[in-house]
């Protein structure tokens, strides 16, 4: 499971009947350097979300086979779905860079 930021939906003008229930956001996965930046510069990809999640909030995702897990025993054409909206995220202090000796 990783993290990543929504930062948008999809439109279908036709889904398959299997789609129904949930929505599909742009999400762009975060790596724990952009988790404390706030951003990342990974590519965007498309995941399915039951949950509810809206644009700017962090959410936790899997991909691959795996992603359509939960929808068994109906099975969703999906490869990357979102289990989780995080509300808060507690990140360890970064240690502090040790002093140059001249």
């Amino acid at each position: 499971m990783r993290l990543a930021r929504v930062i948008g939906s999809v439109t279908l003008s036709q889904a398959h009947p299997a789609m129904r229930g949930g929505m599909l956001r742009m999400l762009v996965p975060l790596s724990a350097d952009d988790l404390a930046a706030g951003d990342g510069p990974a590519e965007p990809l498309v995941a399915w979300d039951c949950l509810g999640a809206g644009v700017g909030q962090l959410v936790a995702f899997s991909e691959g086979g795996e992603a359509a897990q939960p929808f068994r025993p109906e099975m969703r054409p999906v490869d990357a779905f979102v289990a989780a909206i995080i509300d808060r995220l507690n990140l360890p202090l970064q240690p502090s860079e040790p002093a140059q000796a001249e």
